[in-house]
């Protein structure tokens, strides 16, 4: 299935590769957190035991919270801010930027401990926050414009694996340094300053790819975007597969700029056809974050424990055994299943499943507590089945509501708006994830079983039922959108298209006459 188009679009799946090396580091840096505040010694040194030696509750419950969250604070403002600098900058060099501020953010965090206290660790996850925010915006744009149709949510979607990835990564670097460093501060420095590994690699990998031809079109560059596009297709620029793309681009691109003269950020948001889009974005990763995956995710190792796997080592393994199946389950989806099954029945049937494992999972708790389990014992079958259950639930999450936002709002936008649409997208699927894990933590304590019920009622009620409105945009170009949404008709875009290939086709035959005029002289 995937020989036909693997060696064409070498180029594109080694661009989505090394940009989606800032995606790991997303997953894995939103994975790592719940695992090292969960370690006894890391309770210890930034005083969360009471004098006592029992666990300040309250002090635990808070820092936990805000450790894990004040990424999202951060990554908030870095998906709001990066699409200025996109436009401006291009997406290339763009998250070169972010790659750096990150990095600096990876610092912070790891140098904290003794005299340096949990200040550190909150102002590292702040700066580092504004650095995931920024490349988790424009790096599924950039994979998106460079990527062609038919495969192009394979390759989008590598994105969800490299999130799942980096959460499973960061759930077993917490259970090795748990089991060989418990008892010194390489429980959180080896966990923080492993982000810098991935990191560097992305920003060395940054300099081996090429721009966004679709932006280089949008600022007027076309005949080095004309070159850039055929590079990526392993085409010649006078080929008639790039230069129907091209002129597919130039219209939309033209008929923008014509509707949007005068107008600015205003076009962008409330131009024809394009309101729907940022609404349909907006509400994807609301649900998104709440579906619960993201508070499984961000406390795994206290969520395990509270359906009865006590002990360090019993909860983060669960967790890493979770972090395993996400990736699977991930990759089946994205390779196999993501441009056969389409993006709306995905939706389907992943809200329906997520939520009928949500109710299993809620039943259980409720009729089988469990109750005072010794840290290190075998759980109870009940707790087994709840564990079972959490893993097919992220089976479902991997089908749909997982890959498919980021696949979807990156179809859906227009080249001119696409980074301020997926600003946007990102802008809110981190302040709701601050918001998820700033009070899971909470929620646990209050609602103990039945978080698992609320969460099923929202992936069966929201969720389901959204689906249903979605359109379908499989096999469909970017530029095929503005015709799905309304924004021009079948008719005009085919004959605007027809125009551009002329005036391509015009251009490349003057530039080949040109330069064998010049060889023969």
């Amino acid at each position: 299935m995937l020989e036909g188009d693997t060696f064409k679009n070498i180029r594109v799946y080694w661009l989505a590769f090394v940009v989606y090396w800032g995606i790991f580091l997303f997953g894995y840096d939103s994975g790592i957190a719940g695992g090292v505040v969960s370690q006894p010694y890391f309770e210890a040194h930034f005083g969360l035991v009471s004098s006592d030696g029992t666990i300040d509750e309250a002090k635990d419950t808070q820092v936990s919270s805000n450790v894990v969250s004040v990424l999202q604070a951060g990554a908030f403002f870095g998906a709001l801010g990066s699409a200025p600098i996109s436009a401006w900058l291009g997406r290339r060099w763009t998250l070169v930027a972010f790659t750096v501020v990150f990095s600096v953010g990876a610092v912070l965090a790891t140098v904290a401990g003794g005299s340096r206290g949990i200040g550190y660790i909150y102002g590292g996850r702040v700066v580092s926050g504004v650095g995931i925010g920024g490349i988790s915006a424009v790096a599924p744009a950039y994979v998106s414009e460079c990527s062609p149709k038919d495969v192009r949510g394979r390759i989008t979607g590598i994105f969800q694996v490299m999130v799942a990835t980096g959460v499973m990564v960061s759930y077993f670097v917490n259970l090795g340094v748990g089991l060989h460093l418990a008892n010194s501060e390489m429980v959180w420095r080896i966990p923080f300053g492993l982000q810098l590994v991935p990191a560097g690699l992305m920003c060395f990998g940054l300099l081996t790819i090429k721009e966004s031809p679709r932006w280089l079109a949008s600022k007027g560059r076309v005949q080095e975007a004309i070159g850039i596009l055929a590079y990526f297709r392993k085409e010649q620029p006078d080929s008639p597969v790039v230069q129907h793309e091209m002129a597919e681009i130039e219209a939309a691109i033209r008929e923008e700029q014509e509707e949007s003269k005068g107008l600015g950020l205003r076009e962008a948001f409330f131009g024809t056809g394009n309101f729907i889009r940022f609404v349909i974005a907006f509400v994807l990763f609301v649900f998104q974050q709440w579906s619960g995956q993201n508070s499984v995710g961000y406390y795994a190792p206290q969520i395990f424990s509270s359906i009865g796997f006590t002990g360090v080592t019993n909860s983060l393994l669960a967790s890493g055994i979770y972090g395993v199946v996400k990736v699977l389950a991930t990759i089946v989806f994205v390779f196999l299943c993501v441009e056969s099954l389409g993006r709306k029945i995905s939706f389907i049937i992943s809200a329906i499943g997520m939520g009928t494992m949500f109710f299993i999972v809620g039943a259980i708790l409720k009729t089988h507590p469990a109750g005072n389990i010794q840290a290190g014992q075998q759980p109870p079958p009940a707790s087994e089945a709840m564990a079972a259950m959490l893993y097919i639930f992220v089976c479902f999450y991997s089908v749909g509501w997982g890959p498919l936002p980021w696949v979807y709002v990156s179809d859906i936008f227009p080249t001119r708006t696409r980074h301020y649409g997926l600003a946007v997208a990102s802008g809110t699927q981190w302040l709701f994830n601050f918001v998820v894990s700033k009070i899971t933590p909470t929620l646990l304590a209050d609602l103990g079983y039945k978080i698992f019920f609320m969460f099923g009622a929202i992936n069966i009620g929201g969720m389901f039922t959204f689906s249903l409105l979605l359109p379908e945009t499989k096999g469909r170009s970017l530029e095929e959108m503005d015709i799905i949404f309304g924004a021009v008709s079948f008719e005009a875009r085919e004959a605007f298209i027809e125009k551009q290939k002329q005036e391509l086709h015009r251009d490349i035959h003057n530039t080949i006459s040109a330069t064998s005029a010049d060889q023969k002289v």
